[in-house]
């Protein structure tokens, strides 16, 4: 069967990319609508903003839109994809400068990937109220936490610590050696360290058990500091992975 006569769903990025560049007026909507919950975290994330991840999201869609031609094939769609937002979002947070202050949405939802901190747990519905607005207190601390960091070191980390990408497929997202990537990472997380070390503090004093009671030792549920979509239609523990 042509690629051109497959349905959406039967297609691979390379050929709706491919269908794009022919003239099929739906293969890039398709193409967009498959990926746009990860590309959406990632620019949230990265600009730490809703206004400006919509506007740089819509920023590097429109450059993509009108690149596709000069994909080379070198790299995975979804690799290039990430490299034309990720761009597009830093770009606009160079030139605006803007100090954001706005807490990011906790709706950051996708199977298998994303930031456990950042995301409303299953488990959410199932809490108490007073524990509810304790787990959302901690993640709110996170994300502030993460938006002192600078451009740079927020992008490496939120794509490798919070979606869980390989280092060699950042690099390529970002357009730098993988060196730069590993020592971004590690300067944002030793900076999220020094950020988020009240929190990590009483963690640790919540967790210590209780002698005097015999209250056996827990921890609360506040997720890592690694790993977990747009709004509406379009979808740390310190110690992470170094390598």
């Amino acid at each position: 069967m042509d690629a051109d006569a497959m349905p959406g769903a039967a297609r691979t990025d390379a050929d709706l990319l491919a269908a794009h560049v022919a003239g099929d007026a739906e293969a890039f909507g398709l193409l967009f609508a498959r990926h746009r919950d990860r590309l959406w975290a990632v620019a949230l994330r990265t600009t730490g903003d809703p206004e400006s991840a919509a506007d740089g999201l819509q920023d590097g869609l429109i450059a993509a839109f009108r690149r596709a031609g000069s994909f080379r094939g070198d790299a995975a769609v979804t690799t290039w994809l990430h490299r034309v937002i990720v761009n597009a979002c830093l770009d606009r947070l160079r030139a605006a400068k803007v100090r954001r202050v706005e807490p990011l949405p906790d709706d950051l939802d996708e199977a298998g990937r994303g930031s456990v901190v950042t995301a409303n747990d299953a488990t959410d519905e199932l809490l108490d109220p007073a524990e509810h607005g304790l787990r959302s207190e901690r993640r709110a601390h996170v994300l502030a936490a993460l938006k002192e960091l600078p451009a740079e070191q927020r992008a490496a980390l939120v794509l490798v610590d919070m979606e869980g990408y390989p280092v060699a497929e950042v690099a390529q997202i970002l357009d730098c050696a993988e060196g730069t990537v590993k020592s971004r990472c590690a300067r944002g997380r030793a900076k999220l360290a020094v950020l988020l070390r009240p929190l990590l503090d009483a963690d640790a004093d919540e967790a210590s058990p209780t002698l005097a009671t015999g209250n056996p030792d827990t921890s609360p549920d506040v997720g890592s500091l690694s790993r977990r979509g747009p709004p509406g239609d379009p979808t740390a523990d310190p110690a992470v992975d170094t390598a």
